[in-house]
Order: structure tokens, then sequence, then C-alpha cells
């Protein structure tokens, strides 16, 4: 398990981008029957990258979890959501599977003993990303499909960020401790996300972004918002996104991106939001 520890703007606003990249960027997520994991010391959120191919893969084979969380088993005192955004597959969930094609969600309880991952098709793996927080509370895991997902149109094709947020893991679909996530998909010939940007104090986000076609690449922006930095992201990379730090990006192309949150609430309109004149 790689460990990154927290850092603080005034560090921050002096990395080079190396440093930017080593610190913030998860790269190398999906590994054929292994399961990659990244433990960021921010709000103790855990992104995770599974791809089976010729195996079962339990969600523990590769941890050492007294080692990492000291509990006995992974989600003893902790939450987590999985998107497939591979080829069809499944998710055996103490021994009942959910089948999960492309753009499907999941979301695992606390308490939950053994989860278990499967493709369909070994020449067109499933890949699950997921990304988990502590909880301290249980409630009912459940399966979410794409067509399920409460869907929040936002934007412009006159601004370039014409776009739907599928709510998945969000308070108005289901119960959660901290976790949120959903999915947003930009629409052809709109390239902007979370624009004009915003930060929120109380909670901490991750973004993987996918479904960039061909040598597209996006521009993710973070840092304060008169500090702003930015990470070149390829396909199917992860960034983590402290709560000081604006979390915006820009791409060559359209594409798709998973955004997944946790800390103090879930109130979404709990956000400080910073006009886009201000920005530096």
């Amino acid at each position: 398990m790689d460990i990154r520890y927290s850092t603080g703007p005034s560090d921050v606003k002096h990395y080079t981008t190396q440093q930017l990249r080593d610190e913030f960027l998860i790269v190398n997520l999906y590994k054929a029957d292994k399961v990659v994991s990244v433990y960021s010391h921010v709000d103790r959120a855990v992104v995770l990258g599974i791809m089976p191919v010729e195996q079962t893969v339990n969600l523990e084979q590769n941890m050492d979890i007294w080692h990492s969380f000291g509990t006995n088993y992974f989600f003893e005192r902790r939450e987590a959501g999985f998107f497939n955004i591979g080829g069809p597959g499944s998710c055996i969930l103490d021994g009942k599977e959910y089948r999960m094609n492309n753009k499907d969600c999941i979301y695992v309880t606390k308490g939950a003993k053994e989860l278990l991952f499967r493709s369909q098709d070994a020449c067109n793996p499933a890949k699950f990303y997921g990304v988990s927080y502590p909880a301290h509370a249980s409630y009912e895991s459940r399966s979410i499909s794409i067509e399920d997902a409460a869907k929040n149109p936002q934007g412009d094709s006159k601004t370039s960020n014409k776009r739907v947020i599928n709510q998945f893991i969000h308070p108005d679909v289901l119960p959660t401790c901290q976790l949120s996530m959903g999915l947003t998909i930009l629409d052809k010939g709109s390239v902007w996300n979370t624009m004009p940007v915003h930060t929120h104090e109380r909670r901490m986000e991750v973004y993987t972004y996918f479904d960039i076609e061909g040598d597209n690449v996006v521009f993710h922006f973070m840092g304060q918002p008169d500090e702003t930095r930015h990470i070149v992201m390829k396909n199917e990379e992860a960034v983590i996104s402290p709560s000081y730090s604006i979390h915006s990006g820009c791409g060559t192309s359209n594409y798709a991106f998973i955004w997944a949150m946790g800390g103090e609430n879930q109130a979404f309109n709990d956000m400080d939001v910073n006009k886009t004149l201000d920005i530096l």
C-alpha cells in the first residue's frame, strides 16, 4: 500500500511539477489480478484499483489489514464505493453476487466481511475504482446502475461545461456514514468541470478521470484560489484534493470523472465559491 502524508498549502506553493505529481497524483491503478491501494492521510481516504482478469480477486489479498488500519478486516471500521469503468464484471459481497456493467456502482457499508471482484470476459476485463473512508455507523450495502442514478444536468455549451452529474452514493439516493460518490459525464464539445471553482474546508475530495480518448489529457487545477497549480492527467488516473484546494479540470476533449468526498458533513451546498475573476 502506497501511503501519502498530509501537506499544507504553504508547502505546496513551492513544489515543482514532479513534487506535485508525487504527492497528489495516483497512476497505474489497474494491474491484472492485483489490488492497488493508496492510503491518504487527508481524512484517511483509501483509493483502490482492481482489475480481475484470469482470477477472482479478494479486496484484502495484497493488504496487511492490521498493519494498515489496526482492524481485523477492511470494513470493520470503513465504508466504500466502487465503480466499474471497464468491461462487464461482478462484485461478490459476503456471498451475494452483484453484476456490474460499465459505470455501475456499489456501496459497501461498515461491517461487510468479504468483497470479491470478477470479470465476465478476460479479453475485456472489468476495472473497479474504489474510494473508502472511516465509518462509525452501518447502513445497507446496495448496488446502483447508471440508469438508476439521480441525474443533475449542469452547465451550458456556451461556456464549454455542459454535463450531467450522476449522483450514486448521495444523501438523495441512500444513507451513508460520510462517503459521497458520483460520476460526471461531459457532453461532446464541453471540456470544463467544476467551474466556477470552490473549496470545502470541511471535506476532502478524490477525482479520477476516465473515458479520455486517444492522446487527449485533462489539466486538473488545484491549490488555493489565489495560488493555483495544475497537474496534467491521463486516462484512468486519480488525484487527491485536500480541503484547502480547488478541484477543477479542463480537457483537450470531453471526458468523464468520478468524484468521492468524505469529511465533516454531506451538505452539498456547503462550499466556499470563488469568483472566476478572483482566481490567480
